[in-house]
């Protein structure tokens, strides 16, 4: 069957169909997965849990990068864990907010600040067993054995054991650069912060790019490029795994969150299915009445993006845009 354009055109080898046969319309339209019993319990757990865990930050000076001096920082992760990250602090002045700055499969091998204000205190996390820092640490180094390490049980599953590595970074920040109002940016890896979030009153905003893990019902019968693929397999031969699968489902997490938060959102990604980016989306969406935000600052501010996981023409000028975007969503959050 011919791709849609303007993807045959900008993807003529593509092996997938990145819309999934899904329009914009259809992606606004898919709904995210009930939660199980349970749920909001589990995870308020586990964030109260981690709060006992003193993060010990320890910096190592790399100079300094625009507007920020930079620090190598080891901080306390989940199960005992030392984790390695980047951390950075404003050359000059006081940070007025404090960021979290997450990733996705591709790993990190080094910190971007485009997405980060000059007067933001950030941590780049890395995540266990993933990028130089941190390879061989708490998981595989692969993506398709990460995204299935520990999946035989709920409590071992290296999607929550990444998100509560997350609360400890954001712990190692407000420990080195004060009591900072908090905001997430996640890409890819914003299905991870979609999973943290709700539970942690300390974020004040988000921005999610093309995030992962949503809507498993769908999810699950979509073959992608990306780690999902794996998930889906294993799924397959080991189907008792969507009962796990079920506590780390960002569809799911999203509709706990009562903060502002900024999507995006891509019509095409054959490494992470547009059904579940939206869903996510849509779950915030849906409760949208009941969360913190107003004219200044909505509860959702939805991005389309053509594609994601993907180089197409213009695409500098919309990942410049959307820099740009974070930036002021931020602003905006922590104006309040």
């Amino acid at each position: 069957m011919p791709l849609p354009e303007p993807y045959a055109t900008w993807f003529p080898d593509a092996p997938i169909d990145g819309t999934y046969g899904y329009d914009r319309d259809a992606l606004l339209a898919v709904e995210p997965v009930p939660a199980p019993a349970g749920f909001a319990e589990l995870w308020q757990g586990w964030f109260a849990a981690s709060r006992v865990v003193r993060p010990e930050p320890r910096l190592t000076s790399l100079g300094r990068q625009g507007a920020h001096d930079l620090y190598e920082v080891e901080h306390a992760g989940a199960d005992g864990l030392r984790l390695r990250g980047w951390l950075a602090l404003p050359s000059e002045g006081r940070a007025r907010v404090g960021v979290v700055h997450g990733h996705g499969y591709g790993g990190r091998d080094a910190p971007a600040f485009d997405r980060v204000p000059d007067d933001a205190a950030v941590v780049f996390p890395v995540a266990r067993g993933l990028g130089a820092l941190n390879s061989g640490v708490g998981a595989p180094d692969e993506a398709a054995e990460h995204v299935v390490h520990g999946i035989g049980s709920v409590a071992t599953y290296s999607l929550g054991r990444c998100a509560v590595d997350l609360w400890h970074a954001a712990d190692a920040l407000v420990e080195v650069a004060g009591d900072l109002p908090l905001y997430y940016v996640g890409e890819s890896f914003g299905g991870i912060g979609a999973l943290a979030l709700p539970w942690d009153r300390r974020f004040v905003g988000a921005t999610f790019v093309v995030p992962s893990f949503g809507q498993y019902d769908v999810r699950l019968g979509l073959e992608c490029t990306g780690s999902g693929e794996a998930v889906r397999r294993y799924v397959a031969e080991h189907p008792e795994a969507r009962d796990v699968l079920r506590y780390f489902d960002t569809s799911t997490a999203a509709g706990y969150l009562r903060i502002p938060v900024r999507c995006e959102c891509a019509l095409w990604d054959a490494a992470v299915p547009p059904p579940g980016q939206f869903a996510v989306a849509n779950a915030v969406a849906a409760v949208a009445a009941t969360r913190a935000g107003g004219a200044a600052c909505p509860a959702l501010e939805l991005e389309t993006l053509p594609a994601g996981h993907a180089d197409y023409p213009g695409d500098v000028d919309v990942k410049a845009r959307a820099a740009s975007a974070t930036r002021g969503h931020i602003a905006r959050c922590v104006a309040g």
